[in-house]
């Protein structure tokens, strides 16, 4: 098991928390929620080693696209970039409704 900590500039604070998918083969939970501190920060724990600069990755493409100030927690079960990428958008629409 890995974990992998992030953290990335961030100026519009998250409304709401937030919780989607889940823990099982293939594919991972996003739990987000309003974090204070003009940032956001992501704490990634992985069932796979050895994978931090794809995580790092998909996590700069994220965050060239969405700017609040959240915690992220995601549990991964060796999920796909593009699984992450969606969950991440989902986790987001959720935060905003």
């Amino acid at each position: 098991m890995e974990h992998l900590n992030f953290e990335y500039p961030a100026h519009e604070p998250v409304k709401q928390r937030a919780h989607v998918g889940v823990v099982g083969s293939g594919d991972l939970e996003v739990l987000l929620s309003p974090h204070e501190g003009g940032c956001a920060q992501v704490v990634v724990k992985t069932s796979v080693d050895g994978y931090g600069q794809i995580w790092k990755s998909v996590l700069d493409r994220f965050f060239t696209r969405y700017a609040g100030a959240a915690r992220i927690e995601i549990n991964d079960f060796g999920a796909t970039p593009g699984v992450v990428a969606l969950r991440l958008a989902e986790a987001v629409e959720a935060s905003e409704s």
